[in-house]
């Protein structure tokens, strides 16, 4: 008989992540596959945190000046063609459509008709069509600085894909800004990665490292990539968000150009910046667990639940009276600049259905009463940062008084957890054969299916493009980022060669 505890999602993250990480989707009832290959239906528990999530960062960038507007999803092959290392670093992904309708063939099935005279890409990323907008918004100096957003959907064509992380579809935003010096555009690519990393650790939980990318990494056709990494459960890293420092280049090809205060004629400087659903999966993957989601309560679609627990029709309209007076209570509190978001869970199930299903769904607090509780005026308290078996009786109006004290207990605790775990799992190392080993010897138990290599090893690089690929083709690692906090120049273990600062390598999704 296996000592083994029992948990709500089979496998757990030690036996196989990767489908751990399906099932905790599956379970929290978050997305499910579509018809189309490698595409996902975001279900209502999903999409409700990509709202959240939307609704904190549009107000974000509202305060830093930005606007949204919205462009059209196809995109002129031409247009694509303007900025060489652009489409090239495209090309492989890009959905496209040369035909404009269907029609019936001699055996009645319907096959494309009505070619087009120019094939139209399906959005990869936007800053093609928008710098032909800017072309024209952008006449003088006194146009500048523009400030655009946009919410939408982007198409490209992966060969392997995983819900959140890596889809053929999925929802972002990006935005598309236009300066007329090279300074402001800077400040901008900066501001902007600072707004998602402060979005990240506040309101995500997700601990994350400011850097920028080498040139084997950078976004196609910019001058500098700046980004965001998180480590998730499993060691790997995952690029949570990038702002990019475009300089001239798509100026030059979209022609922006504006006469400045002297008259004279000059091309624009842009930069463009986003983040999509993928920062779903980095929150599944940085505070779940084997008994399945954790959300940190500031994105929570619903911060408590309420479950009445009675044996008897009669006992129930009682008991769920009670219980809604709690909720309206609750609902008074206000907790992150909006009212606490309170569920009462009437569905005539099975108490412990219904808790651990609410487990499953990661909701941060549960309450459960009955009349027991009720007699005492007391609420028997659950918290999803703790283990199920982790409850307390609390007395009703304490418990409602602290509710906001609670979740931020939650929110700073699930931050510090990840936080720690990063920190135990980065290393110093300066030597090639202690890198190639960190990245090949399992550190999790033989027998486990998906053996777990790494963490973020911190590694003076000299930059040497060829061998930041011939790592990559060796261990599948890449440069995560040049952290923008300088660590001390030393010697780079792969070339000798002078470095001037550690990198962060790591294995990434």
């Amino acid at each position: 008989m296996s000592n083994k505890p029992r948990t709500a999602i089979t496998p757990t993250r030690e036996e196989n992540y990767a489908e751990w990480y399906q099932q905790v989707i599956k379970a929290a009832d978050l997305a499910e596959n579509s018809a189309v290959r490698g595409c996902m239906v975001i279900k209502p528990w999903g999409y409700s945190l990509w709202e959240n999530m939307q609704r904190v960062l549009d107000d974000m960038f509202k305060a830093t000046g930005h606007q949204n507007a919205y462009f059209p999803l196809f995109i002129p092959l031409s247009f694509m063609q303007k900025e060489a290392a652009h489409v090239e670093g495209f090309a492989k992904e890009c959905a496209v459509v040369t035909h404009h309708r269907l029609e019936a063939d001699a055996d009645g099935k319907l096959v494309p008709a009505g070619e087009l005279d120019e094939p139209l890409v399906v959005r990869p990323t936007s800053e093609t069509i928008i710098g032909d907008a800017f072309s024209r918004w952008v006449q003088s100096y006194r146009d500048l600085p523009l400030l655009i957003n946009q919410w939408c959907n982007i198409v490209r064509w992966e060969m392997r894909t995983r819900m959140f992380l890596r889809t053929t579809e999925f929802l972002w935003q990006e935005g598309h800004t236009a300066h007329a010096t090279s300074e402001e555009a800077v400040e901008e690519t900066m501001r902007m990665l600072d707004v998602y990393a402060t979005f990240a650790e506040e309101w995500l939980a997700v601990p994350v490292i400011k850097g920028e990318k080498t040139a084997g990494e950078r976004f196609p056709g910019a001058v500098s990539t700046f980004c965001i990494e998180a480590m998730m459960q499993d060691r790997k890293a995952l690029q949570a968000g990038t702002s990019h420092f475009l300089g001239q280049n798509f100026a030059q090809a979209s022609e922006i150009q504006f006469l400045d205060q002297s008259g004279t004629r000059q091309f624009a400087w842009t930069t463009s910046w986003g983040v999509s659903t993928r920062l779903i999966g980095s929150l599944i993957m940085t505070h779940s667990d084997d008994d399945g989601l954790v959300l940190p309560p500031k994105v929570a679609p619903t911060q408590v639940v309420i479950i009445p627990i009675y044996r008897s029709d009669e006992e129930r309209p009682r008991v769920i009276d009670y219980c809604r007076k709690v909720a309206q209570e609750l609902r008074a509190q206000r907790y992150a600049d909006r009212p606490v978001s309170v569920i009462v869970d009437e569905r005539d199930e099975r108490g412990g259905e219904k808790v651990w299903g609410w487990i499953k769904k990661g909701v941060p607090v549960r309450l459960e009463v009955g009349p027991r509780d009720m007699e005492k005026d007391a609420l028997f308290v659950g918290r999803r940062d703790k283990t199920p078996k982790e409850k307390q009786s609390i007395p009703r109006a304490d418990f409602v008084a602290s509710i906001a004290t609670t979740l931020q207990s939650i929110q700073d605790g699930l931050l510090e957890r990840a936080r720690v775990y990063r920190e135990q799992q980065t290393y110093r190392i300066d030597t090639r054969e202690e890198f190639y080993k960190f990245f090949t010897a399992p550190t999790v138990p033989e027998n486990a299916p998906t053996p777990i290599h790494g963490g973020f090893a911190l590694t003076h690089f000299s930059g040497d493009v060829d061998l930041e690929r011939q790592i990559k083709d060796d261990l599948s690692v890449t440069v995560r980022c040049i952290p923008l906090e300088k660590s001390e120049a030393g010697t780079c273990p792969f070339t000798g060669k002078p470095s001037p600062q550690r990198v962060v390598w790591a294995k990434a999704y």
